[in-house]
């Protein structure tokens, strides 16, 4: 168990370590509950029985042990020292007569007439008003630091001849955070900042004051991985139904439901600041669930609040990479006797496997200064974005720090900034990074210009044959605010060159993905593409990706200039202005061809002009921030996203007037037990008489990728459509009966499921059997028909596989339930996906 407040710069704790079991029949005793007498220090003890204790305070002499049914036992113990203590409890006779009376049997733990059931629920039922956000105005100064160190590195490191050079990071080594543990800090960023809250309207503003972080140098990106850390560590509110903590839901002890889900124990009262206080125990009922464990101190005033809280990650839920986790919780008493969040402290242990003492220890710290309630600020307070910061609060100087503070660093800790920013000046650091960059994203920097990606660097398809690519882009040491790309491409086949060109200028001064973004774009690109294939995360002309099901030689090569304007706002709107003109080529067996009189006429190319509008909604959208890139998080809001194109003939060659539009929402749902959910919604009209490369084209896919937003045993060219709508739902279960399976459960597999279905169809004017005018739809070489329109019935499509295999690895097995007569289709087919997931 990880010890909370300690003092920095201690020179001894007092450690206590042991079992907890039945003086009469040694069997160990789960959740009793150990703690040093007079304090709200504590802990309980585990399904074997065992506990962990430690605190600086040499004043500590003596441990109190405490269960329902057994005497309570205090025990001395030696401060400053490391000891064993094995606790024997007996059995409180009276009760124990009481149970033998009533039944041979242990007695079943029920809600009903439970004590501990009937103090949770005058918890629950006074959350409301125990909330801060209770009042209408709410305003504190808040103090953040979020630090990361390896664990337990080998001190003859430093010795090596490999490692000498690095021997000032090696050797600064942090032994009084966590006893028991020795850290290496390798990372530490330190926020101060103001809180505004106003409840009608709801509306919540943090003004950063001042910002401190380690530096590693242009290669890495210390920001974003500070951004994607305290992603995984999000606050908790323990007044919440539940909190996403690294990338799962986990139910409070005082949720609504928690009754349904949790064991409540009445394991001790104490008396703190002359507040008399129940502990309350708790663990799952199903040790399966993602649920907490551990204990929550209540007061006895009328108020029902939380003055502590001690919470642990259920030890048995099907977690990848996180070995343990506990998040402990301070309240204070304010004037009006009201208990509020005074700190927050946040630790976990990462590492490949829980079994070995070795990985990555990164804590969350968080205290809370000078509440202010009920104080209204002006309108200008809490308007605008969530979160204001600026450069200049970067360069705060030592005197700020140490002013504002609220907490102090340990020796190493405060040694980290000096170390990182040596580290990253290190030629032989940066040529580390670089190789790393290489292997991860695929990228190698050339100075200013960054040369990739080495994924498609090589690829095949039956119309170019054998294809060679090489590109890349510039980076922040050649400008922040202009970013430039290109590549060239060659096929041997069809003795081709393909070449890509963009230049982007960014409005915004400091990088241009940097939210909000406020940037133009022109771009030209000549290249080949497949029709209908539009796949997730991933380049078309992937190495991976060459390898294909199927008949897949009916390709597009595309001219196309373009140039964008993309304007993001605070509160997560944006929107994006286009102007496009494009020019497809048929390639391979593909063709355009219109019949007048039954006679063919093959058409070379088809030229369009157009432009467009797309208007973009993610409220409490969050990225994890990059350089030259950026990755949004996954949160509980939808993501709404409407886009009209609109075709101009006779403008720059184009050929066709029409109209088109489409709505996409998606959404990701906890479902708490049931895991969770991606679910997206599509509709579209396509206003006009066009040919079909300008009609929806729906997204197929013939790789052997698993891709979740496409249709994967569609055929490249199936379906085509001016009006449609579709629904795609991705549910993952995250063990929900494989955790329940002994072997499955030991091998952390987890079940996926998924279902989609496409409605839509042709209207008349876009019938090229009823107008001879437009292109028909392609067939093979023996007439058998490539292309169609959906019919009264929709496309469906559906899945059931094994995720987490391996940790990265997610198999399916994908059935297609209709259309099944179409020819060189597959009804069935095992897809696979590597993902890294929590």
């Amino acid at each position: 168990m990880i010890c909370s407040n300690l003092i920095a710069f201690c020179q001894s704790t007092t450690i206590v370590t042991g079992t907890v079991t039945d003086a009469g029949n040694r069997r160990p005793l789960s959740y009793v509950t150990v703690g040093f007498a007079g304090t709200t220090i504590g802990t309980t003890t585990d399904e074997k029985g065992q506990f962990r204790l430690a605190t600086t305070n040499p004043a500590y002499t003596q441990i109190k042990a405490t269960f329902i049914g057994y005497v309570t036992a205090t025990f001395t113990v030696v401060p400053g020292k490391e000891q064993s203590l094995n606790i024997r409890l007996q059995p409180d006779n009276k009760q124990l007569s009481e149970v033998v009376i009533q039944s041979s049997k242990k007695k079943k733990y029920t809600n009903r007439d439970n004590p501990a059931v009937e103090l949770i629920r005058k918890v629950i039922a006074n959350k409301d008003k125990n909330r801060p956000e209770s009042y209408n105005y709410l305003e504190y100064k808040g103090y953040e630091r979020l630090n990361f160190s390896f664990i337990n590195v080998s001190p003859a490191f430093s010795d090596k001849k490999l490692f000498k050079k690095y021997k000032f990071l090696l050797d600064n080594r942090d032994t009084t955070t966590v006893p028991g543990k020795n850290l290496l800090p390798i990372y530490l960023n330190e926020r101060v900042y103001q809180y505004y809250y106003s409840k009608n309207p709801e509306r919540k503003k943090t003004k950063v004051i001042g910002e401190k972080g380690v530096n590693f140098g242009s290669f890495i990106d210390s920001e974003g991985i500070g951004v994607y850390f305290k992603h995984l560590y999000q606050d908790v509110d323990i007044y919440a139904n539940s909190t996403v903590l690294v990338t799962n839901e986990f139910l409070s002890p005082i949720s609504d439901n928690a009754p349904g889900n949790y064991k409540f124990f009445i394991t001790d009262t104490v008396v703190v600041d002359n507040t008399k206080l129940v502990q309350l125990s708790f663990t799952p009922r199903n040790t399966n669930d993602v649920l907490y464990e551990g204990s929550i101190f209540i007061t006895l005033d009328g108020n029902y609040a939380v003055q502590k809280a001690n919470l642990t990650i259920n030890r048995r839920i099907n977690l990848n990479w996180v070995k343990e986790m506990h998040i402990n919780l301070d309240f204070a008493k304010n004037a009006q006797g009201k208990y509020v969040l005074s700190k927050s402290n946040t630790m976990a242990d990462f590492g490949l496997s829980k079994t070995k003492d070795r990985g990555l220890f990164g804590q969350r710290y968080v205290s809370y200064q000078n509440y202010a309630f009920n104080i209204a600020r002006p309108d200008t307070t809490y308007e605008g974005r969530n979160e204001i910061t600026s450069d200049e609060v970067k360069h705060r100087s030592d005197d700020f720090w140490a002013q504002n503070r609220q907490d102090t660093l340990s020796k190493a800790q405060a040694q980290v900034y000096t170390n990182i920013d040596s580290l990253g000046r290190m030629q032989s650091f940066k040529r580390i990074v670089d190789i790393a960059q290489l292997f991860v994203f695929g990228y190698k920097g050339v100075g200013p210009f960054d040369i990739g990606p080495a994924n498609a660097f090589y690829s095949f398809n039956p119309v170019e044959g054998f294809r060679l690519r090489l590109g890349g882009r510039t980076n922040i040491d050649f400008s922040k605010r202009v970013l430039l790309e290109t590549y060239a491409a060659y096929g041997f086949k069809d003795q081709k060159w393909k070449y890509f060109l963009s230049g982007i200028w960014s409005f915004n001064k400091n990088s241009v993905y940097r939210f909000p973004q406020n940037y133009i774009r022109a771009s030209f690109q000549r290249d080949t593409r497949i029709p209908g294939q539009e796949l997730m995360f991933l380049r078309e002309d992937n190495f991976l990706l060459s390898f294909k099901r199927g008949n897949n030689d009916k390709y597009i090569y595309n001219d196309d200039y373009r140039i964008d304007y993309v304007k993001e706002f605070s509160n997560h709107f944006s929107f994006s202005l286009g102007l496009r003109k494009l020019t497809q080529t048929p390639a391979g067996s593909l063709y355009f061809i219109t019949r007048n009189n039954n006679i063919p006429n093959q058409v070379q190319n088809l030229t369009t002009s157009q432009a467009s509008l797309q208007l973009r909604y993610a409220p409490h959208e969050e990225f994890y921030q990059g350089k030259i890139y950026r990755k949004a998080f996954i949160n509980r809001y939808p993501i709404i996203t409407l886009d009209y194109k609109a075709g101009f003939k006779n403008v720059l060659g184009g050929e066709y007037n029409y109209q088109d539009i489409s709505l996409n929402i998606y959404k990701h749902f906890y479902l708490k037990k049931l895991g969770d959910a991606d679910v997206w919604l599509e509709g579209g009209n396509t206003f006009g008489t066009v040919p079909y490369p300008l009609l929806n084209i729906h997204r197929a896919n013939q790789t052997f990728a698993y891709d979740p937003i496409s249709y994967n045993l569609m055929n490249f060219l199936e379906f085509v459509s001016d009006h449609y709508a579709s629904i795609n739902i991705d549910q993952h279960f995250h063990g929900l009966l494989f955790n329940r399976i002994p072997l499955f459960r030991k091998l952390k597999w987890r079940e996926v499921a998924s279902f989609k279905s496409l409605w839509g169809g042709v209207r008349n004017e876009n019938d090229p059997s009823l107008h001879p005018s437009l292109y028909e739809f392609p067939k093979e070489a023996n007439g058998a028909p490539i292309t169609y329109s959906l019919g009264s019935k929709p496309y469906v499509e559906g899945s059931v596989g094994i995720e987490n295999i391996f940790k990265v690895l997610r198999i399916d097995a994908v059935k297609r339930f209709n259309y099944l007569d179409h020819p060189n289709i597959a009804d069935w087919g095992i897809r696979a996906r590597v993902q890294f997931i929590f």
